[in-house]
């Protein structure tokens, strides 16, 4: 089958001098220092937190207007100017590498049953928020309707999709596939909210146990069954590198892949980072969480080989009788929502997990002022709970810089400032 994927000479002309300054940055000494830095910290053996400013949701505001016309070439230009202007405005501790990555083709029909969005725009015209018109209105009744998910991944797309790419520039970049689909998919309360909505699943917890329970364990065989199918299919691949291995932070890891792996050779789950989150249920109890959601998580963490817990919900509630028992936990997310003192002080007993912080977007993202001695004042209280522990700053969900370019990039500074006077 062909392919609609072009470049005229003056978009590849120009792509391949971006690929040389792509390159270049790969190529500087910090990024070395970055790198052996990311496999330290994740090791239990940083000497200095690591900073990361997640910019995809804000990119509009700093990736200037793409220069290519034809789709293919613009693609190419967005993934290398996505990570150069990163360093050059925001300089944080994101590690460029010197591979160009295309990620496998992989679909899901989900269940068979098809969540529909449907979108809003901001005051800019950008698609930002959504709603969903949920499949399942009736847990009890509907939860026949419920089948096995149908996985297929197009190889011959993603094979010229590579080949297309190394025609352009990979004489001067290596082309490496990898596989993104685990990166959000794993967490089965994100599935249950996206099939019925928020308030239906808080209902049906109360009103449908026996079915709620089925239905957690429908969603958690069909995940595995998704894992699965990719192991069998060899399309797994390792995240151990320079690979997005939780909500913000990066896989850097010498004790991944598991040693089943050098004895058999084929990638499985337990050679990998797990990234699980149940925002939904924040609004139900420590004890509901624990019958509800906990014995599905801890089936699917078993898995991997090492996890990544959390997003934007606090997890201090049912971190002591839960969260904490999860195998494989690495890093668990402290997001603004949740008691830091109380993460800080129970992470340094632990002294084996990553204290994975999110400060508020709220002193980059809201206003066109950045006022430096508040966001000061929000850092070095985050540096005084976590002290003694295994820290990251991973600043997320900053949806607009409201015209200036540079406060990422002065945030990150003031950051490393601080944890050189306080940590």
């Amino acid at each position: 089958m062909g392919y609609d994927f072009y470049a005229d000479n003056k978009e590849r002309d120009y792509l391949r001098e971006l690929a040389k300054k792509y390159l270049h940055y790969s190529n500087l000494p910090i990024m070395e220092q970055r790198k052996k830095l990311w496999y330290r910290h994740n090791s239990l053996k940083g000497e200095r937190p690591v900073i990361v400013v997640e910019h995809k949701t804000f990119q509009d505001d700093i990736i200037p207007p793409l220069k290519c016309k034809n789709t293919a070439a613009r693609e190419i230009e967005w993934n290398l100017l996505f990570a150069i202007i990163n360093h050059e405005l925001i300089d944080d501790d994101k590690v460029i590498s010197p591979y160009y990555t295309v990620y496998w083709k992989i679909d899901t029909v989900q269940s068979s049953l098809e969540v529909k969005r449907v979108y809003a725009k901001d005051s800019t015209g950008r698609l930002l928020g959504y709603t969903e018109q949920h499949t399942i209105s009736d847990l009890k009744r509907d939860l026949s309707l419920m089948k096995p998910s149908v996985f297929s991944a197009d190889r011959e797309y993603t094979l010229a999709w590579k080949s297309f790419v190394e025609e352009v520039i990979g004489d001067i970049l290596p082309v490496k596939i990898k596989n993104n689909s685990l990166y959000w998919y794993l967490s089965p309360s994100q599935k249950v909210v996206r099939l019925m909505g928020l308030e239906n699943m808080m209902i049906s917890i109360v009103d449908y146990p026996e079915e709620m329970h089925a239905l957690y364990r429908f969603l958690v065989e069909d995940i595995m069954a998704f894992v699965k199918w990719q192991e069998r299919e060899g399309i797994l691949e390792f995240n151990n590198e320079n690979d997005y291995a939780g909500a913000g932070s990066y896989g850097f890891s010498n004790e991944l892949p598991s040693k089943n792996y050098s004895e058999v050779g084929t990638v499985t789950p337990k050679d990998l980072w797990g990234n699980l989150n149940s925002q939904e249920t924040i609004g139900i109890s420590p004890a509901m969480f624990g019958e509800f959601i906990f014995p599905y998580y801890y089936e699917i963490a078993r898995c991997f080989g090492l996890l990544y817990y959390g997003c934007c919900e606090p997890v201090h509630y049912i971190w002591k009788d839960y969260i904490s028992k999860l195998p494989g936990l690495r890093k668990v997310s402290v997001s603004p929502w949740c008691d830091e003192e109380y993460m800080g002080s129970v992470l340094k007993d632990s002294n084996s997990i990553i204290y994975s912080r999110k400060p508020s977007p709220n002193f980059i993202g809201v206003g066109s002022t950045f006022d430096e001695e508040m966001f000061s004042a929000h850092i070095v209280k985050t540096l005084k709970a976590a002290k003694g522990c295994h820290l990251e700053f991973i600043f997320r969900d900053v949806y607009t810089i409201s015209g200036d370019i540079h406060k990422p990039g002065r945030a990150v500074k003031i950051v490393r400032e601080l944890i050189e006077k306080q940590w």
